[in-house]
């Protein structure tokens, strides 16, 4: 099985993030052999990373934070990640990058793919976060799904979101398969260098 968390990374009230990530989950959901878990940001309230060596120091003790715990585990038993993100002035939410920064071993060599909206459909956001995947020994594949701005304004509106984000399926599928093939890739050789 290949085990893929979504990641919401809004917390804001009033967020829309929660739709598409639903909306992902259903498309992953009806792939065989794959688990899809949501991993909502709400649920995990991090306080900013404030700890003396960073998580890709050698021999760092554990942090005691129980719910930096629970996130790492779970980013452990994760083969690939999709981050649903929300751009906020031209970046991710700083929930968001927080979030990234409490891990590093167990991110690594992991497929990443996103799914955005906001100014620009989310693109500046997304560059920002293929960048820190990088850093982060991650393999950001390059198909994405940039939810236009009338996905958004559906949802602001009141009116027809799931519709809206139909229109964006195609794209939602193309994703999927990339973020599969890389997914087990990625796992294959992390299982022969272990």
């Amino acid at each position: 099985m290949t085990t893929v968390s979504i990641i919401i990374s809004s917390t804001r009230e009033g967020r829309f993030g929660d739709q598409p990530a639903q909306w992902f989950y259903d498309h992953l959901a009806k792939r065989q052999g794959v688990t899809a878990n949501l991993l909502d940001l709400r649920d995990f309230p991090m306080p900013f990373f404030d700890q003396m060596m960073p998580p890709a120091s050698p021999g760092r003790p554990a942090y005691m934070h129980e719910v930096v715990q629970r996130w790492t585990a779970e980013i452990a038993g994760s083969d690939a990640f999709v981050i649903v993100a929300a751009e906020y002035n031209f970046g991710p939410p700083a929930v968001l990058k927080n979030a990234l920064d409490w891990v590093y071993p167990e991110w690594n060599r992991k497929p990443i793919g996103f799914v955005s909206y906001g100014s620009a459909a989310g693109a500046r956001g997304v560059q920002q976060l293929r960048e820190a995947a990088v850093e982060l020994q991650m393999a950001p594949i390059r198909s994405a799904v940039h939810l236009p701005r009338e996905t958004l304004m559906a949802y602001f509106t009141g009116g027809d979101v799931q519709s809206a984000l139909a229109n964006s399926d195609d794209a939602a599928e193309a994703m999927i398969n990339d973020l599969l093939w890389w997914s087990t890739a990625l796992k294959s050789a992390r299982s022969q260098a272990a």
